[in-house]
């Protein structure tokens, strides 16, 4: 019994211990081999996140074959997988290269103000998006307040089956699983909320921005809303529609 328990015992530890391996690196410039801080890292696997501090050092929870994904303002996103070696021999050092970026010209229309405010009120450009619920449903509709669709949208979706979406979301329930634990961390959700090029969210859940769209449009949200907001409320937004389909099946 003693002999059981300690064997027990035993197996337990060496899985605990195993669970909690922990990755070590240095994040630096290729071009001059300077650290790079602030350098957010993704567990791709585990959905875990990390930042690299004034030395471009970070530590990350990770298992072997475990993908790591570095992205930085300015620097080409990688993916780095975790290998025996790095976690036998610990630190090592992840070398970005800095992107060339030329910017565009850009043009901007300005709005002649007269200096009488009933005047000019009537002037200024106003872009109102609202999201619409009908109670008892588990969903909501965004739609403009000038769009002549808008009626329509709302009532064409109540109509909508869910096959359109289970493409995307039946065929990857793994990647769409990470949808929760994502929200729940905290790094993740710092580098997200200072996105706006949705690759990340492309990197963990496996799929392309026309996909994207693709998700957010059938769950009724607007062009505006998929062209201005950053990533974190991209994320929601997927989020709440993956919840609702999930309803939908079941029911």
């Amino acid at each position: 019994m003693k002999y059981s328990f300690f064997l027990f015992l035993l197996l337990f530890t060496g899985f605990y211990a195993a669970a909690q391996n922990v990755v070590s690196g240095t994040v630096m410039n290729a071009a001059d081999d300077k650290p790079i801080e602030r350098v957010h890292i993704v567990n791709l696997n585990q959905v875990k996140g990390a930042v690299s501090d004034e030395d471009g050092k970070f530590e990350l929870p990770a298992r072997v074959n475990d993908t790591l994904y570095f992205t930085y303002l300015g620097f080409k996103s990688i993916k780095v997988r975790v290998t025996n070696d790095w976690m036998k021999y610990g630190n090592v050092k992840v070398k970005m290269t800095e992107l060339g970026i030329a910017l565009e010209e850009v043009v901007v229309s300005s709005v002649t103000l007269t200096g009488y405010l009933e005047i000019d009120a009537k002037n200024i450009p106003i872009y109102e998006n609202q999201r619409y619920s009908i109670s008892g449903l588990n969903t909501a509709y965004e739609a403009g307040t000038n769009s002549p669709s808008a009626v329509s949208k709302v009532l064409g979706s109540l109509f909508n089956p869910a096959d359109l979406v289970n493409n995307i979301f039946g065929k990857r329930p793994q990647q769409m699983r990470k949808l929760r634990q994502m929200k729940e961390d905290d790094e993740i959700r710092n580098l997200l909320r200072n996105k706006f090029d949705r690759e990340t969210l492309m990197a963990l859940l496996q799929i392309n921005k026309v996909e994207i769209d693709e998700i957010l449009g059938r769950c009724n949200y607007s062009k505006d809303f998929m062209r201005t907001a950053n990533d974190l409320q991209i994320l929601d937004a997927i989020s709440g529609c993956y919840e609702e389909f999930k309803v939908l099946q079941r029911n």
